[in-house]
């Protein structure tokens, strides 16, 4: 009784036969102790059972049956029929009505079994559309996975979800899903479906998917955010990288050239892969290429002429764009074109207040490039202003280091040849001529003589001395015979034991050895004054277009450059040969001065 639908119709005349043979028989058993007109009310049973399962038809049928078996079994005559008597007729109408009203009841019962039923599949398959529209990352396969489980549960020809608004026609029946004024998709069925489907679909149905729906397309939405945010903050963590690593290049210091080329790279990587290139404008009305722009090919240098981001950026000294070079026109447009080239940005580099060059980035993509480039561009174009900037006050710098060194070791040249060609010869004809007397004093003079004697010596001293002097103002010792001589001798003089190493095969530059012979007067003046050294160890060697110094003491440690304008001195008339030198002085442990120097300064 409390199944959705009846058992086959077959079957429940097979059941009402069943429950008439066996009642009948049974009225065989209880005829002897009951009254014929009571024994009859035994085929109420099987009405009423018949009546519950398959409803008032074939209970009607089984009460009728039941009647004239009853007449034609267990009324005489037997084995005939006779007319049914009163009675008989009071039984049957009781029989019927009994049957009509259990029928009734069992009617109802089932209509709310079915409706029951049906609200749990229907919610059954709720669950199992937002399951899977609200478990999958594709809305679209959701859909249809969702559609084919309607189309199934409702025992439906065909259905779909659509995430558009389609039309009704002859063979199909639309369900628009709204949210608002805001089409969610379309609901499709077929058009000739019962009314009392169609009424289903549209009461219980529509409203569920509307519901599910929305919410899957507000989580799609919220997904499809949470990417894009996930993917900007991947794309600010790898610009910031790229940031840091061209920042740090331009803070050691690095070339004009290494900036350029790690900047070129690095923008064509924060930008997707597209080609990047550094330019820089020149007196002659061109701009050449100073890095990246694989996609030029050969071409190192463009003139300012025609529809270019060259001439754009140039003129106005702003970021400039191109949405479509299919409508450009001039040289560098052609070039271009013909490179498959359809978009392109350019922002300029400005050093000093003045355009300097400009990065451009083409794309061979038929959309044009982000809304964002010339933004992100401009942090690495600043970064390539401050390295030019830095190159060119280090280039200022190094260049006014280089004319007061020359101009000090000029000063010193002149005080050399003053001292030389002034008092060193007065000094020697003092000499000789003070020798010159102490030959003429006659023997018997003695007291004088040796007076005489003492003072040439004197004389003698005070010249050694004033060379030394001079010599040390300025090293004019290395012209006799290279950076080997003068070397060696002042290891020589070196009041500290030294372990020389010189492995020199030809004459450098002077201003390299004038600059080397420094080097190594300082450190051998500094283990003797303030390391307490017992032995210094010098190498000195020319090799891989560099010359090499190495000094190294046993003393006490220490040492730093900003304790003494000596050293100070030295590093910088190093820097300025273009070379690098490195102090390593820790307490206790001596004192080592490394100094590398490229021969070829020019």
């Amino acid at each position: 009784m409390t199944r959705p639908e009846p058992p086959p119709f077959s079957l429940g005349v097979l059941v009402a036969v069943v429950f008439i043979a066996v009642e009948t028989l049974a009225m065989f058993v209880f005829s002897r102790a009951t009254h014929q007109h009571a024994s009859g009310i035994v085929y109420l049973i099987g009405v009423l059972a018949v009546s519950v399962v398959w409803g008032a038809r074939l209970g009607l049928m089984t009460s009728l049956a039941s009647a004239i078996v009853y007449n034609y079994v267990h009324t005489p005559p037997f084995a005939a029929l006779r007319p049914l008597s009163g009675g008989e007729l009071r039984d049957m109408g009781i029989f019927t009505i009994a049957a009509l009203l259990v029928s009734a009841l069992s009617a109802l019962t089932r209509y709310h079994a079915r409706e029951a039923w049906e609200r749990r599949r229907e919610t059954d398959l709720s669950a199992e559309l937002a399951r899977l529209m609200l478990g999958s990352a594709n809305l679209d396969a959701a859909l249809r996975a969702g559609a084919m489980q309607l189309k199934q549960a409702l025992d439906l020809p065909f259905a779909s979800i659509e995430l558009e608004a389609m039309p009704a026609n002859s063979y199909r029946t639309v369900f628009p899903l709204r949210d608002g004024t805001t089409v969610l998709g379309t609901f499709v069925v077929p058009a000739d479906l019962p009314a009392h489907t169609m009424e289903r679909l549209q009461q219980r149905v529509v409203p569920a998917l509307r519901s599910l729906l929305r919410a899957a397309r507000d989580r799609a939405d919220m997904i499809q955010s949470l990417q894009a945010s996930r993917e900007k903050a991947t794309s600010l963590a790898k610009e910031q990288a790229a940031l840091r690593r061209v920042a740090t290049l331009v803070a050691r210091g690095a070339s004009p050239a290494d900036v350029f080329k790690a900047v070129a790279k690095e923008l064509g990587v924060v930008l997707g892969g597209y080609p990047t290139t550094l330019l820089r404008y020149e007196t002659d009305g061109t701009a050449t290429r100073v890095a990246g722009g694989n996609i030029l090919r050969d071409r190192e240098s463009f003139p300012l002429t025609g529809d270019s981001l060259l001439v754009m950026v140039r003129n106005t000294g702003h970021a400039a764009r191109i949405n479509d070079y299919k409508t450009a026109k001039g040289a560098n447009a052609e070039v271009a074109q013909s490179l498959g080239v359809h978009s392109g940005v350019g922002v300029p580099v400005i050093v000093e207040r003045q355009i300097w060059g400009v990065a451009l980035v083409m794309s061979t993509a038929l959309e044009p490039l982000p809304a964002d480039t010339e933004i992100r561009m401009a942090r690495f174009t600043d970064l390539v202003a401050t390295a030019v900037a830095n190159a060119e006050s280090r280039t200022q710098l190094i260049a006014s280091r280089a004319r007061i060194i020359a101009a000090s070791d000029e000063a010193r040249r002149q005080v050399e040849r003053d001292i030389h060609d002034g008092a060193q010869q007065r000094l020697v004809a003092l000499g000789l001529q003070l020798r010159m007397l102490e030959s003429s004093i006659p023997p018997e003079l003695e007291a004088i003589r040796d007076q005489a004697s003492q003072a040439a010596n004197i004389a003698t001293g005070i010249f050694e001395d004033l060379r030394e002097i001079a010599h040390g103002i300025h090293p004019a010792i290395h012209a006799k015979g290279g950076l080997g001589p003068a070397v060696r001798t002042l290891a020589r003089r070196s009041p500290t034991p030294v372990d020389l190493k010189v492995d020199i095969d030809q004459r450098l530059p002077e201003q390299v050895e004038v600059g080397a012979y420094y080097v190594v007067s300082e450190a051998l003046t500094n283990a003797a004054k303030h390391a307490n050294a017992s032995t210094v160890h010098v190498d000195v060697e020319s090799r891989d277009a560099f010359l090499r110094l190495s000094v190294r003491d046993d003393g006490i440690g220490g040492a730093d450059t900003g304790n003494g304008s000596g050293l100070i001195g030295l590093r910088d008339r190093v820097e300025t040969l273009g070379g690098h030198m490195d102090l390593q002085s820790p307490t206790g442990l001596g004192t080592t001065l490394l100094v590398k120097i490229p021969i070829d300064h020019s």
